[in-house]
């Protein structure tokens, strides 16, 4: 791959995930405290993700993969959800903030599988090269959340401006995508595309193995206390008085980009099933951490709580995304791949949000919220998932697979 071409990809990965990382992380808190949403509203918006996630396959499957190059889909998309963000920077209550970012989220959400896509078609050895252009899409979230710190905004109820710079961004890399290396349609418009291949059910066989079964129920539950981190750290953060929260949290990405590195030293030494295991554990303690934390004498307790995110992500998704590529064989692989998104980011992240807005209103007070009782309850939720998965998962013994 020829250092232009790697410049270029790597400058779209990191605008990619900057435009992410620039709003998502504190919307919770944009609506509480600038259109007075509850913890309900808050779940609702953040369900547009999976929204997006449902649907992008679709787009993909029916677009992107036969009919239009991927650099111009990718840039009309993002061209497209500048408008949506700079328009829901200007809504003053959540019924007009809620098509904006609903919109917006059915819009950005292919866009994550086609500069995976537009990466790959590029690459001789994806397998050596994408890794290296990958991790500047993680930096592009760190600097993100640092911008936001540095600027102030969250103390400053300022947070409207998060959604101008991703508008900002967004319409920076749309332009740039029509400049991107050329990626044709990958299929033929005259060859047949089922329903079944775009949502990735050819693979629903593999459900027939107790473990793969194990693993995939666990993958939707566990992301029932997965939506409470995404959704409600922030406000949480911010409530209990911590300065620059999202400049904070943003520790979470660079833990994860340390142990994505060091993923394959663990995985040759653990194996799957402890390795999934260690990342559900982490969900169950961060979560504690973060019940019984303050900003006070157990401030560590927060800091290691989001430090934490590199275990909780790493460890159970990456090492999902491997066992079900080694699961699925030639053929389904793909479509595995898709089961398993739609699962999680899908269905799982759905359920999750509603979840953890119903809680989060339950447990309102009088000056903010019961945040310890909040916390336990997904704290609980990841503990009863790791000893159901501890005795129905075995092992398929592939610890010395290549990742």
């Amino acid at each position: 791959m020829k250092l232009g071409i790697r410049i270029q990809l790597s400058v779209m990965m990191f605008l990619e995930f900057f435009i992410w990382g620039a709003w998502f992380v504190t919307m919770g808190t944009y609506l509480g405290n600038n259109l007075k949403a509850g913890g309900v509203e808050i779940g609702v918006a953040y369900q547009t993700q999976s929204i997006g996630a449902i649907l992008a396959p679709f787009i993909i499957g029916l677009i992107a993969d036969r009919f239009f190059p991927a650099q111009r889909i990718l840039g009309v998309l993002h061209l497209g959800g500048a408008a949506m963000m700079y328009l829901a920077s200007t809504a003053d209550q959540f019924t007009a903030f809620y098509p904006y970012i609903l919109i917006y989220m059915i819009l950005y959400m292919p866009t994550l599988a086609l500069v995976n896509s537009i990466s790959f078609r590029q690459m001789q050895n994806p397998e050596q090269q994408f890794a290296s252009v990958r991790v500047l899409g993680t930096i592009g979230w760190i600097v993100a959340g640092l911008t936001i710190g540095y600027l102030n905004w969250e103390q400053t109820g300022a947070l409207q401006n998060t959604f101008r710079m991703a508008a900002a961004v967004s319409a920076i890399l749309g332009i740039m995508s029509f400049t991107l290396p050329h990626t044709p349609p990958a299929r033929a418009k005259g060859e047949p595309l089922t329903t079944r291949e775009i949502l990735g059910l050819d693979a629903l066989g593999l459900l027939k193995d107790r473990s793969f079964l194990t693993f995939f129920l666990g993958s939707v539950l566990i992301c029932i206390p997965l939506a409470f981190y995404y959704n409600f750290t922030n406000p949480f953060l911010n409530e209990v008085g911590m300065e620059r929260a999202a400049a904070k949290m943003s520790m979470g990405q660079m833990s994860e980009a340390l142990f994505l590195l060091l993923m394959p030293w663990f995985f040759k030494r653990l194996g799957v099933k402890k390795m999934l295991l260690l990342g559900m554990g982490a969900w169950a303690l961060r979560y504690a951490l973060f019940a019984f934390g303050d900003v006070g004498a157990n401030y560590w307790m927060l800091i290691l709580g989001i430090v934490l995110h590199g275990i909780c992500y790493d460890f159970f998704f990456v090492t999902g995304q491997i066992y079900t590529d080694q699961r699925a064989g030639e053929q389904f692989k793909s479509s595995a791949q898709g089961l398993i998104t739609l699962a999680t980011y899908g269905v799982g992240m759905f359920i999750g949000s509603f979840v953890s807005g119903y809680i989060v209103d339950m447990y309102a007070i009088a000056d903010g919220h019961d945040w310890r009782s909040i916390w336990l309850i997904p704290g609980g939720i990841a503990l009863a998932i790791i000893l159901a998965f501890m005795v129905l998962f075995k092992d398929p013994g592939i610890r010395r697979a290549k990742v």
